[in-house]
């Protein structure tokens, strides 16, 4: 959302920046008014387009990292307490636009007492609300607000501006962008769009009314007395001071050669890059790097068979105990290299094994090699028979992601939240936290995690846990015993079987 929300706001700064260095100096004001309209759209748009991604053909076995439970040794709850759990961002936003929204129903609400309140003449396409004992002058869809104190001589140009705004829905533009306002209050841009649009607005009904008039009677007219503002942002103003210069200064500007229109084109290279941009960009303000086929190299001297199966690690696989470039550490890896490896450590190395001493034969290591993070399977001693044995014996469970996943009872039928929360309660309820105070654990967060698969069937089948402590891992295992048989999940239409990876954190405080 974060990344999103940046990319608006970066399109709407280029667009403004184009607007302003090659189009607000010339007289194409109707043009202008759908740049700034247009611009403003687009930009939330854009973010949004990618090139839709290939199909890959995917094997019938999949594994999913569920979210994380947070337990308390005292006392068993989600996100461990209840202030923690808030996203004080989301409060902040919501909080935002509730401001602003009643600052939006305040001002309409005082347009409407304007109208309850003042004598109102209906005219034929119009009506004229007589404010008393005021100098303003406004308009609101098809309301011009003039005051009383306005000389008679000057009301009729006043109406003449104002009718403009109300023939051509100027108050539908500043509406648009205060509704923005309201769900993106934070964004200042939305507040630079809105005040160019409304000085295009003063253009268009200064180019409409200084035709049929002369110009330098309308401007003597802006400048012979100093009035009042009313201050609403979705109205339009005829006499807002901090504009009349500039209006003063476009009403004396000589037309603008239709040549200059050829401007407008530079939209085309400006919408194409943006475009390229948001399509192509993988979330790079996070720190998960893209997905990329997946290399397995063999032996150490780089050289390597690409799968057909995205991943963020690569593979290196060596049987006489050569490195592949620059050994890390787990730390190094980013949030979904670390679940990949997590992934790879319970499918693949503890699913090996020998079937003479039940033993596993591999170790890992983890390398940087040309730009990538790589997981090497390690084996000192190399034996043909006793690898080929081991590999026999593998139960190889890809990261991916199904159609539809299994379904857990009391849920509507692949509702991935139902599934996620019920998972979330049964381990509130099933994982025993008792003897976490017993296990003389040092203080700080610990982690489980509970390793199980979803057969074709809806049983719970190779359930595996990693613990800091064997009592903690007896606890896991015997909670993952107690789930129920659930719907299998689907790939293409076809039952499949999934694996799933359920962490499960705690933290052990010290002793006072």
């Amino acid at each position: 959302m974060i990344s999103y929300i940046i990319q608006v706001l970066l399109f709407q700064v280029l667009f403004v920046l184009v607007y302003d260095l090659f189009l607000s100096k010339e007289t194409f004001f109707t043009k202008n008014r759908w740049y700034l309209l247009g611009t403003a759209l687009i930009s939330f748009v854009l973010p949004l387009m990618k090139f839709p991604s290939v199909k890959k053909s995917v094997p019938y076995e999949y594994t999913i990292m569920l979210p994380e439970i947070v337990l308390s040794p005292q006392q068993v709850i989600q996100k461990s307490s209840w202030y923690q759990s808030i996203n004080y961002l989301d409060v902040l936003f919501v909080f935002g636009s509730l401001v602003f929204f009643t600052v939006f129903v305040y001002k309409v609400f005082k347009v409407i007492t304007l109208i309850k309140t003042n004598k109102v003449e209906t005219k034929e396409n119009h009506r004229i609300v007589l404010l008393k004992k005021s100098t303003n002058a406004f308009s609101f869809f098809n309301y011009i607000f003039i005051g009383e104190d306005i000389p008679e001589e000057k009301r009729e140009k006043v109406i003449e501006h104002e009718l403009v705004h109300c023939s051509q829905n100027h108050t539908i533009d500043l509406l648009f962008f205060e509704i923005l306002r309201i769900v993106m209050w934070f964004n200042p841009m939305i507040y630079v769009y809105q005040n160019r649009v409304s000085l295009v607005h003063e253009y268009i009904s200064d180019s409409e009314v200084s035709k049929e008039t002369e110009k330098l009677n309308y401007i003597n007219n802006l400048l012979s007395d100093v009035f009042q503002v009313e201050n609403i942002s979705f109205i339009n103003q005829f006499y807002k001071h901090s504009l009349i210069k500039k209006r003063i200064i476009m009403m004396t500007k000589n037309q603008s050669r239709k040549i200059r229109q050829l401007k407008y084109l530079l939209l085309i290279p400006v919408l194409g890059s943006m475009l390229f941009y948001a399509s192509c960009s993988e979330n790079q303000l996070e720190e998960v790097e893209k997905k990329q086929l997946q290399k397995v190299y063999i032996g150490a001297k780089g050289k390597y068979q690409e799968t057909e199966k995205e991943t963020h690690l690569d593979l290196f696989i060596s049987f006489d105990g050569k490195s592949l470039g620059k050994e890390i550490s787990e730390e190094e890896l980013n949030r979904k290299e670390k679940e990949e490896l997590l992934e790879f450590k319970n499918n693949f190395l503890d699913g090996i094994k020998l079937k003479e001493d039940n033993k596993n034969p591999f170790y890992y290591k983890l390398y940087d090699f040309e730009g990538r993070k790589v997981i090497g399977l390690h084996r000192e001693v190399f034996n043909l028979k006793e690898t080929n044995s081991a590999f026999q014996n593998v139960d190889h469970v890809p990261f991916s992601q199904v159609d539809k996943i299994p379904t857990f009872p009391g849920c509507d039928e692949g509702d991935k939240t139902c599934f996620n929360k019920s998972m979330t309660d049964f381990a509130m309820k099933h994982f025993d936290m008792s003897m976490v105070n017993k296990l003389g654990l040092s203080p700080g967060k610990k982690r489980v995690y509970c390793f199980f698969k979803i057969d074709k069937t809806g049983k719970i089948v190779d359930t595996q846990a990693r613990a800091p402590h064997p009592a903690l891992k007896l606890a896991a295992i015997e909670m993952l015993g107690k789930l129920p048989n659930m719907i299998p999940g689907e790939k293409n239409g076809e039952v499949v079987r999934v694996g799933y990876t359920l962490p499960i954190t705690f933290i052990v405080e010290g002793v006072n």
